[in-house]
C-alpha cells in the first residue's frame, strides 16, 4: 500500500487519495457549524471507499454532532475529554472522560455537549454501500435542541434549516 497524498488547505491537511498516513490533530482540517461544534474525518475527502468513517467532534456544552438519528451501520464513541449527554433510544445518559458508547445498527442515538467545558469525541462508524440514516422525532432529544420537528430519512430536510459548514481550525486544546 502507497502513502496517501496530503494536500495542505488554509485549514489544515487533508488526505486525498486511499492510501496510509499519520497526520496530527493540530495539523488536519477541521469544519465547524453553529450549534454543532467542531470537528475533522481521518479520511480523503470525497471518497465513499472507506469501510469505517472515524473523527473527533468537539462539542461545547449544549452543542449537538447533529439531530437524533439511527444508522443501519455499527457506530462507537468514545469520550476523550470533558462531560456529553447522550440520549440514546429515548433515554439521557451521562457520558464523562473514557466513557464508551457502543452503537448497534438501527439504534436511535445523539451526543450532546455537557459540563463547564463540552467535550472531545472520537467516533467511527461502518459505512458501506447500503448506507441509510433516519432521523425520528423525539421529545427528549429536542429538550437539547437535537432532534427534527418531524420524522424523516432525508438528510437535506433533517438540516435544511442548519447554517452551512464552514472550515476551522482545530478548537483549543489543539488549536
Amino acid at each position: 500500500m502507497h502513502e496517501a497524498k496530503i494536500e495542505q488547505t488554509e485549514t489544515g491537511a487533508v488526505p486525498v487519495d486511499d492510501g496510509w498516513f499519520v497526520l496530527n490533530l493540530t495539523d488536519i482540517a477541521w469544519e465547524t457549524v453553529e450549534g454543532g461544534g467542531t470537528w475533522c474525518a481521518f479520511e480523503a475527502r470525497g471518497t465513499r471507499d472507506n469501510a469505517v468513517g472515524t473523527g473527533v467532534h468537539v462539542l461545547p456544552p449544549g452543542e449537538s454532532s447533529g439531530f437524533y438519528h439511527a444508522e443501519n451501520e455499527q457506530e462507537g464513541f468514545l469520550v476523550l475529554s470533558g462531560e456529553a449527554v447522550l440520549v440514546v433510544e429515548g433515554q439521557e445518559r451521562r457520558l464523562r472522560q473514557w466513557d464508551y458508547f457502543h452503537c448497534p445498527p438501527d439504534t436511535e442515538h445523539i451526543t450532546i455537549g455537557a459540563g463547564e467545558q463540552g467535550a472531545a469525541v472520537f467516533m467511527l462508524g461502518t459505512r458501506s454501500e447500503g448506507h441509510a440514516i433516519s432521523y425520528p422525532a423525539n421529545p427528549v432529544a429536542a429538550r437539547h435542541g437535537a432532534s427534527v420537528a418531524e420524522s424523516t430519512d432525508r438528510a437535506h430536510e433533517a438540516y435544511k434549516d442548519r447554517p452551512p459548514i464552514r472550515p476551522s481550525r482545530p478548537p483549543a486544546p489543539w488549536g
